[in-house]
C-alpha cells in the first residue's frame, strides 16, 4: 500500500458553503468569540463582520478527508481490492488561517502528499507527509497545515 502513494498529485477533497447559521452553531458549540457568533459582534472588530472559527475550517477539512477515504475503500472494494490500510496521525505543523472566512464562501479542499519514507524506528512502517489546503471561491488560500499519516508498508 505504501508503495501505491503517489507524490505531487494535489486531490480535490470537496467543497463547503460556510453560511451564517454553520458559522455560529459552530461557535456556540466549540469556538464562542463574538466575531464568531453574529455579524454585529464581527462588525466591532478588525473582521468587520462575522467570520468562521479557524477550527470549523479545519473540521471542514476533516470530514472532506475521512469522506474520500471512504470514496477510496469503495472502488478499491467495487475492484475486489482490500482497502488501503492506514495508521494513526503523526501530528501536524505549520497550521495557518491566512485569510478570514466570511458568511457565504465556499472553501474547497484539498491534500497532496510531498513525501514518504521508512521509518527506521518503526520496522513495517512508513511516514508520509502531506500539504493540506484550503481555498476560498476567489482562489484566495484561506486554510493551510502539514500533516503526516503512518502507513504500513
Amino acid at each position: 500500500m505504501f508503495d501505491e502513494i503517489v507524490l505531487g498529485r494535489r486531490e480535490r477533497l470537496g467543497s463547503y458553503i460556510f453560511t451564517p447559521e454553520a458559522i455560529i452553531a459552530f461557535a456556540r458549540n466549540y469556538d464562542p468569540q463574538p466575531f464568531h457568533l453574529s455579524e454585529e459582534g464581527g462588525a466591532a472588530t478588525h473582521f468587520g463582520g462575522l467570520v468562521a472559527s479557524g477550527w470549523h475550517t479545519g473540521s471542514v477539512w476533516m470530514r472532506m478527508r475521512v469522506d474520500q477515504w471512504q470514496r477510496m475503500a469503495a472502488e478499491r472494494a467495487a475492484k475486489g481490492l482490500p482497502p488501503r490500510a492506514s495508521g494513526p496521525s503523526g501530528g501536524f505543523k505549520n497550521l495557518k488561517w491566512p485569510r478570514p472566512v466570511r458568511a457565504g464562501d465556499t472553501i474547497t479542499y484539498y491534500t497532496e502528499n510531498v513525501a514518504k519514507r521508512p521509518l527506521a524506528t518503526r520496522p513495517g512502517w512508513g511516514l508520509v507527509s502531506s500539504l493540506n489546503t484550503g481555498e476560498n471561491q476567489h482562489g484566495e488560500l484561506v486554510f493551510a497545515f502539514d500533516g503526516s499519516v503512518f502507513v504500513p508498508l
